[in-house]
């Protein structure tokens, strides 16, 4: 048999037929794993919809840690997932309140509070008094830390941390003036 019978040709054809299977098969397996291991990531909307309401956290004599998000934004979303570590780790002892800067209805909050960037935490003792504030993307230790002070009424360790907080640009702002607090980025200005 010559190497241009038909015979040869059709074993050529089966065999790269063979391969390519082997490998879509190879392919469809990792994939399927790599799915399966992925960490979950934690979705801003679901943990605010899990979260305690603001009256109930200010009147359950519980201190509260209350998250100023969007679901737009992306040190919010950065930091979902050590969040989420820390209301399992706090949730018997701390409430934990999520409010979406795009919901006007939280707009009197934002202003008691000062937000020009987000997230922005206000940790509140169990009587509902300030006792400080995180603004921007802040490492899950210095956050850990503020909430067992919290939790044990001493003076919170980071009462003022400061991290990079989302950028939006101007045409995403909802009133696009630098004085709005839900300028998200926008500094107060003195």
């Amino acid at each position: 048999m010559s190497v241009n019978s038909p015979e040869a040709g059709g074993l050529g054809q089966r065999l790269r037929n063979f391969v390519v299977v082997s490998v879509a098969v190879v392919l469809s397996v990792a994939v399927v794993l790599g799915l399966q291991t992925r960490t979950p990531s934690a979705s801003l909307s679901d943990m605010a919809e899990a979260s305690v309401p603001l009256n109930e956290a200010i009147t359950n004599g519980k201190p509260t840690l209350v998250e100023f998000y969007a679901n737009w934004c992306t040190s919010c979303q950065a930091m979902a997932g050590d969040l989420q570590q820390l209301k399992s780790e706090f949730q018997q002892d701390v409430n934990f309140v999520m409010l979406n800067v795009d919901n006007n209805k939280w707009l009197p909050e934002m202003l008691h509070y000062r937000v020009d960037g987000i997230p922005h935490f206000a940790f509140l003792t169990e009587t509902g008094n300030d006792a400080g504030a995180a603004i921007g993307e802040i490492p899950r230790a210095v956050l850990a830390e503020n909430l067992t002070a919290l939790v044990a009424g001493n003076e919170l360790p980071y009462a003022q941390a400061e991290g990079q907080t989302s950028d939006v640009e101007t045409a995403l702002e909802p009133s696009g003036s630098a004085d709005d607090p839900r300028s998200h980025g926008a500094q107060v200005v003195q």
